[in-house]
């Protein structure tokens, strides 16, 4: 492997050679868990920042070394997050502090909503409707 400093992003056969998996499985992993996203240039090359290939370490020791199934592994990043992933790679979970934030995926934003209380729902729907009324004065203010 090519000698590269540590803040340095990685082709995906570099991640590959890193993590210790072949580089389908680090394509199929991006099918199974909507957190890998690694950037991608022209022609879709894929290039895993430090943080992603931490992801990448710990999804590769819970499937393989503690046996969990995707279900499991997707179902601890949605209750604690990927800091715990990182750090079941034991990896240092500090490097996800600068990593950029996720996006719930829709089931998750179900989830939650079923977590909520009644009556919070309903003040959620009422902060809504400020923000929606805001946002159609600032719309007409700015059309004018």
């Amino acid at each position: 492997m090519t000698t590269k400093g540590p803040n340095a992003f990685r082709t995906i056969s570099e991640a590959a050679e890193e993590v210790g998996v072949p580089q389908h499985v680090l394509r199929f992993w991006e099918t199974r868990f909507s957190f890998i996203r690694p950037m991608k240039r022209a022609g879709g090359r894929r290039f895993y920042r430090p943080q992603d290939v931490a992801v990448l370490q710990g999804i590769k020791a819970l499937l393989y070394t503690r046996g969990f199934k995707i279900e499991g592994v997707q179902r601890l990043y949605r209750e604690q997050g990927l800091k715990h992933l990182v750090a079941a790679g034991g990896q240092d979970a500090s490097v996800i502090e600068d990593a950029p934030e996720t996006h719930p995926s829709e089931a998750t934003l179900g989830h939650a909503a079923k977590l909520i209380s009644e009556g919070g729902l309903s003040r959620l729907r009422a902060a809504l409707r400020g923000v929606e009324a805001a946002r159609a004065s600032l719309d007409a203010a700015l059309r004018k």
